[in-house]
């Protein structure tokens, strides 16, 4: 058992200071951000204004102007140097994120390795994804038409506290990789892990004014932010999305939105019980299962039903929990009061529900102030908030089912969609895989398998959001396509010489021709 007076903050007065200059701020008013693991205060942090929110707009303008001349190759190489600095840094940038999420130190890494993949992905990718491309002209060999990605301009980008470094820096990193300039309101929880990435921006090459840093509470800070960015990047839950989504309708700008989810995760007849019992102590309890991604509900076949459960409790009750700086703990702390009084209210509303707890259910204060350990239940009913709703802890519920399309109508029921999991033989595993709603969905793996897979895209269906991150739609959502068409020798609508009635039926016949000749 680790004794949480053994933690002591990593980050002197002096550099907190260093890192919070970073923060566009004309007031004086301020707030204090405390560690998780152990309830301290880590730093005093400045707050922005609405008018340092348009100070802030105005210096990413004229800073987007002259990024959106620099080449991509130009871009790519500063891409790959914060590939290198995010890794040759990622001591410091380690203690922070457990600082401030009260994470392992093994997540935490999750998210060092994350930023670097996607740094790297659109350090080699970029040029190819921005074009231009040559695309189909109406007349073969008279027409010629490329398709050019203009940028949209400045970016809102409005940050979680649950992923400090990679959701504060890699959603951004390919809007200005796109050429536009970014305004980032980081989550007030979690502010000093965004600034020391965005220090490691800056180290790579990328211009100082063309990131801005806001602070402030959502509903001031956030609010202006939409009222001014050309599009919105938003990750939280789905009742601030909908808020956001309306806001941004209101002005016809874009947004990408990550919201809520209650992942499902199916373990198929045939399917290995222990490799399965195993990967769900992954999915469900990495970063206390604080992650969009994690797994709150698992579907076993009836037949190894109890197999399974014996497995995942026995797997729960060897995992190791801790608050130090080190890499001994499987798992860390949640972030808050609030996030502790969840999984409470969600363990014993499911209690009283008929539910039973197989390993878990109680809170470890010797451990951390908001310390709660990793929790199984079974026998939770419709009626247990904890059914439908998202914990977003570290709470997991078994079902049993006897058909694969019942396993599959209870993963897809709910109103989210964010990623699923399937685990069996591999053959079968993807068939079922692609018959579920959600927009990520890994076959014997939880949720890694597609979050760490930086070319493909990264997403929820129905209320888990709209949009995706990473590939080449994480990129291209921050531009506008345009069409640049040339014609020569003739006008689209025909010589002057030859009247319309006689060119439409010469096109008519031309049309015709291409068809026969498999032209687009």
């Amino acid at each position: 058992m680790l004794d949480v007076s053994q933690v002591a903050s990593p980050v002197s007065d002096d550099r907190v200071r260093q890192l919070t200059a970073l923060i566009r701020t004309s007031i004086d008013e301020t707030r204090r951000t405390v560690s998780p693991l152990t309830g301290d205060e880590i730093a005093t942090v400045p707050v922005s204004s609405v008018d340092d929110v348009a100070a802030a707009f105005e210096a990413a303008r004229r800073a987007q102007r002259t990024w959106a001349r620099t080449s991509p190759q130009a871009r790519q190489q500063m891409l790959l140097r914060l590939h290198d600095l995010v890794l040759d840094r990622q001591e410091e940038l380690l203690d922070l994120i457990q600082l401030e999420s009260g994470k392992s130190r093994a997540h935490a890494f999750d998210e060092i390795a994350h930023l670097a993949l996607t740094a790297r992905y659109y350090g080699r990718r970029l040029a190819k994804i921005v074009g231009p491309h040559r695309r189909s002209g109406v007349y073969p060999g008279l027409t010629t038409v490329r398709q050019v990605q203009q940028p949209k301009g400045v970016i809102g980008v409005i940050s979680p506290w649950n992923y400090p470094l990679t959701m504060a820096i890699s959603d951004g990193l390919a809007a200005v990789a796109a050429g536009n300039a970014v305004v980032h309101k980081p989550d007030s929880q979690s502010p000093l892990t965004a600034l020391a990435g965005i220090e490691l921006l800056r180290e790579a090459g990328f211009p100082p004014e063309l990131w801005q840093v806001v602070s402030g509470q959502g509903s001031v800070v956030g609010h202006a932010i939409i009222e001014r960015a050309d599009y919105i990047c938003f990750t939280g839950s789905t009742a601030t999305g909908k808020r956001v989504a309306g806001q941004c309708a209101e002005r016809l700008i874009g947004c990408s939105l990550e919201l809520g989810g209650k992942n499902p995760m199916i373990v198929l007849p045939g399917a290995n019980v222990e490799k399965a019992a195993a990967g769900a102590v992954t999915a469900a309890f990495s970063s206390a299962g604080q992650l969009c991604v994690s797994i709150e509900r698992i579907y076993v076949h009836r037949r190894q039903y109890a197999a399974f459960r014996d497995a995942l409790v026995r797997r729960v009750q060897s995992m190791s929990f801790g608050t130090a700086l080190d890499w001994e703990a499987d798992m860390g702390t949640l972030v808050s009061p609030a996030q502790l009084a969840t999984i409470e209210k969600h363990v014993d509303d499911a209690i009283a529900q008929g539910a039973t707890v197989l390993v878990g259910g109680r809170a470890r204060p010797e451990l951390g102030p908001w310390f709660y350990e990793p929790t199984v239940l079974e026998g939770v009913t419709p009626a247990a908030e904890c059914f439908a709703e998202e914990t977003f802890g570290p709470l997991v519920s078994l079902y049993s089912y006897d058909t694969v399309d019942e396993a599959v109508a209870f993963a897809n029921s709910g109103v989210y969609g964010l990623n699923a999991s399937v685990w069996g033989p591999a053959r079968t595993a993807k068939q079922v895989a692609a018959r579920l709603k959600a927009g990520t969905v890994n076959v014997n793996e939880g949720f890694a398998a597609t979050f760490g897979s930086i070319d493909a895209p990264m997403g929820g269906m129905r209320e888990s959001g709209t949009g995706r991150r990473q590939g080449a739609e994480g990129l291209l959502r921050f531009t506008e396509s345009q069409a640049i068409g040339a014609q020569r020798l003739m006008p689209v609508g025909g010589p002057p010489f030859i009247g319309s009635g006689a060119f439409s039926k010469l096109m008519t016949l031309g049309l015709r021709l291409l068809k026969k000749a498999g032209k687009a």
